[in-house]
């Protein structure tokens, strides 16, 4: 008796999809529609999302061919003008990590205070700035200082 170097494995009983429900009829095949007409923008807009993005197939109901030519009336609209590429969102989202409360405060620190001049943002950065001195605390400078001049920038040792 022959021997099977790969038995086939076992077939599995077929899945059965009760999810089956009618597709949509193509709206323009419905009203025996040839072409699609970029100008018309009301009909267009029906094919295209809040957000500005145009809608699939099986949203739509189209059949494939109107559906091509749904998608180019659309991209020569917005070529022209006519329809715009994205639609304005002007919602304003509550929670997530860029909360900032109703008035636009950060809530957890407080609101920001005035900004610091030059020598004060040296003194914070461990940095003595003697008066005149703030471009080179500035810039790093550990000593600046013409010749024959005294350095006016110290850095601080701790």
């Amino acid at each position: 008796m022959p021997r099977i170097n790969n038995p086939k494995p076992p077939k599995r009983a077929p899945k059965i999809d009760n999810r089956r429900t009618k597709k949509k009829p193509c709206s323009f095949c419905q009203h025996g529609v040839v072409t699609v007409d970029y100008k018309d923008l009301a009909q267009l807009r029906k094919y295209i999302s809040d957000r500005g993005k145009i809608r699939g197939r099986k949203v739509s109901g189209n059949c494939q061919q109107h559906q091509r030519d749904v998608t180019d009336a659309i991209k020569t609209a917005r070529e022209l003008a006519l329809l715009p590429y994205t639609q304005r969102t002007v919602t304003e989202r509550r929670g997530g990590r860029g909360d900032r409360g109703e008035r636009g405060e950060r809530s957890d620190r407080g609101p920001r205070g005035p900004r610091p001049d030059r020598e004060a943002e040296a003194t914070l950065a461990g940095v003595v700035v003697e008066p005149g001195a703030a471009d080179d605390a500035r810039t790093g400078a550990r000593e600046s200082a013409a010749v024959g001049d005294v350095a006016l920038v110290k850095q601080v040792s701790e």
